[in-house]
């Protein structure tokens, strides 16, 4: 059995290749990114967006409430409970692969739905109105989108 270290470069590294011009042979390295820093990343957009929610004069409900259908990552309301905001934190390093908000698809906004009417069910506080907001965490930017869909 080989090393680690060893087993992680033979998986890292293709056949060797030639450049363009027939020279020299260099690796072929794939990058893969590392899950935990990107579970860091959403934690800690998270964490901000909840920040945001509070400075703004909401009150942060629940934070990761699952039920066996998904999470809604933010549940906040206004203190007179005229609102309820579910919210969904997008978090990305760079916009390479798109804008954070992009990846909120139709699919997924109606997932959101069924999951507020679940919590809705499981709350003893009626609310005026539900509101689905995106915060979009681009680097350290961070940009709320208010009434999303």
């Amino acid at each position: 059995m080989t090393a680690p270290s060893q087993a992680w470069r033979e998986r890292r590294t293709k056949k060797k290749a030639t450049d363009c011009h027939g020279a020299r042979p260099f690796p072929v390295v794939e990058h893969t990114p590392n899950p935990m820093q990107a579970r860091a990343r959403g934690q800690a957009g998270e964490e901000a967006t909840a920040v945001w929610y509070v400075a703004n004069g909401y009150i942060v409900l629940a934070r990761n409430w699952r039920t066996r259908a998904g999470e809604i990552d933010l549940v906040c309301a206004l203190p007179d409970k005229s609102q309820l905001v579910v919210c969904e934190v997008k978090s990305r390093r760079t916009d390479h692969l798109g804008a954070p908000a992009e990846a909120v698809t139709p699919a997924k906004q109606a997932r959101l739905r069924r999951l507020a009417a679940a919590y809705l069910l499981t709350s003893p506080v009626r609310y005026g109105e539900v509101r689905f907001d995106v915060a979009c965490v681009l680097g350290s930017t961070l940009s709320v989108i208010e009434g999303a869909f």
